[in-house]
């Protein structure tokens, strides 16, 4: 009965069209996977990866070192971001002392790390590569956005080997709380986004419908399969690490440069009513980061979004370059009194 049946057509079409249903997709998916591959390479292969890669506990992490002296510059970038947003900077900053961007771990040249992606252990791991390239403290610690977490979790941690900071826009730990239920409302949205370019950047997907940078040096770094997880990663351990940064308390009397975007200047992505609130929010917080140490000041810079070192990156030059002097300025009086 069964053998007649199957010889019917109106028995066989449904499976037949199931299977060519199912290899159209394998196919796609394969063709999807071999062009993401084949464009990530060429994109590396005509945009060579600048500085080098060292050994970090087993596994190679990208820094970016420019200039000479102490202390320090280390640039930490923002949420899902590479070495490259400090392009603006780096090479001036350099003129006056050594300087360093880095990939933290999974994101742009470095490999991913199987540790959870707070930032506890990204300052952990920044402090390891430090060390295994040789670039010995004190250091200026710079952090964009939820690099200040990162950056402030370093400080605290290793107190003795940070001398000064630099926070460019820097995340507070309470603004999930302090954000109008509107825009929290609107962070699952987000969320998803995150989770559909890291499940379908393997199959070329954001790259094929234009989500992909248009710099080719930025592609490069920022666009590929470990990139796009470890966005991912850091967007969902965004809150535990709010909560490492609130245990952290001051940052005593090391010197302090607060630099906050325009209030002004509204988020292009966000409706006029919640962009305005979320500035005024944002511009609360801003002030409170400033009072983290006693010698701290607060710079509002002008006509910037978010990105103060892409809009205004002579700003940052100049209060990196200020706070550079303070700590050299401490040093020679340490050493003077020391002398006598």
């Amino acid at each position: 009965m069964s053998a007649d049946l199957a010889k019917t057509p109106g028995y066989s079409w449904p499976r037949r069209i199931f299977i060519g249903v199912f290899l159209f997709v394998i196919l796609a998916a394969l063709i999807g996977f071999l062009y993401e591959n084949i464009m990530e390479a060429r994109d590396r292969r005509f945009n060579a990866m600048p500085g080098h890669l060292v050994d970090v506990q087993g596994r190679k992490m990208h820094i970016v070192c420019m200039g000479e002296g102490s202390p320090s510059v280390i640039l930490d970038s923002g949420l899902g971001d590479s070495y490259v947003s400090w392009r603006k900077v780096q090479p001036d900053i350099s003129r006056f002392t050594r300087v360093c961007s880095y990939d933290r771990a999974g994101l742009g040249y470095s490999a991913p790390s199987s540790n959870p992606r707070t930032s506890k252990v990204m300052a952990g791991e920044l402090r390891a590569l430090l060390q295994a390239a040789g670039i010995a403290p004190p250091y200026v610690l710079v952090g964009h956005s939820m690099a200040g977490y990162n950056v402030r979790l370093f400080a605290s941690d290793y107190a003795n080997e940070v001398a000064g900071m630099v926070l460019v826009d820097a995340s507070h730990p309470d603004q999930e709380n302090r954000f109008s239920p509107e825009l929290r409302s609107m962070e699952g949205s987000w969320h998803r986004e995150a989770e559909f370019i890291a499940y379908s950047t393997p199959l070329g997907i954001p790259r094929l419908i234009g989500l992909c940078e248009p710099d080719p040096v930025e592609r490069a770094a920022d666009c590929n399969f470990h990139s796009a997880r470890e966005s991912m990663a850091e967007m969902k351990a965004f809150d535990e690490s709010a909560r490492q940064t609130a245990a952290t308390g001051s940052l005593g009397s090391i010197p302090l440069a607060v630099l906050s975007h325009d209030p002004d200047k509204l988020y292009a992505e966000l409706p006029p009513d919640i962009a305005k609130s979320t500035n005024e929010a944002w511009e609360k917080m801003q002030e409170e980061l400033a009072h983290l140490s006693s010698r701290a000041t607060q710079t509002v810079s002008k006509n910037s979004s978010h990105y103060i070192q892409q809009d205004n990156p002579e700003l940052v030059v100049k209060t990196v370059r200020n706070i550079v002097d303070q700590v050299r300025q401490t040093k020679a009086q340490i050493a003077i009194s020391t002398s006598r």
